[in-house]
């Protein structure tokens, strides 16, 4: 049976469809959407040219708080990290990567390559 998802996750994926079609039209080619395993998430996984590249979508209604981008805490870099690493777990040699953010603060989207250093 499907697995409802509540309001704030159908919203999440919402923001990520946006992005997914943002990245798209910059050239780079879908892999794959939520990817998970036991140790965290990566909203999506794309590629440009040789590179894999793990995105991260964030989105605030506005940056008085400090923003989409900003949200991004220790924590979540640490399980984007180890979601990666699982993920590249299926290729003999580990390919070029990256990862990348999306950062959407109401109606500004920016697109922030290589925003997280592993």
């Amino acid at each position: 049976m499907p697995t409802r998802l509540s309001p704030k996750q159908s919203q999440g994926r919402d923001w990520e469809q946006t992005a997914l079609r943002y990245l798209k039209r910059q050239g780079l080619a879908f892999i794959e959407a939520n990817f998970t395993c036991k140790g965290g998430e990566i909203d999506l996984i794309m590629q440009d040219g040789d590179t894999i590249v793990f995105v991260e979508v964030r989105q605030r209604a506005d940056s008085k708080h400090g923003g989409a981008a900003a949200s991004i805490t220790p924590a979540k870099i640490r399980r984007l990290v180890r979601a990666a690493q699982v993920y590249l777990l299926r290729f003999p040699r580990v390919p070029p990567c990256r990862f990348d953010v999306i950062a959407i603060d109401g109606d500004n989207l920016a697109w922030l390559r290589n925003a997280i250093e592993a």
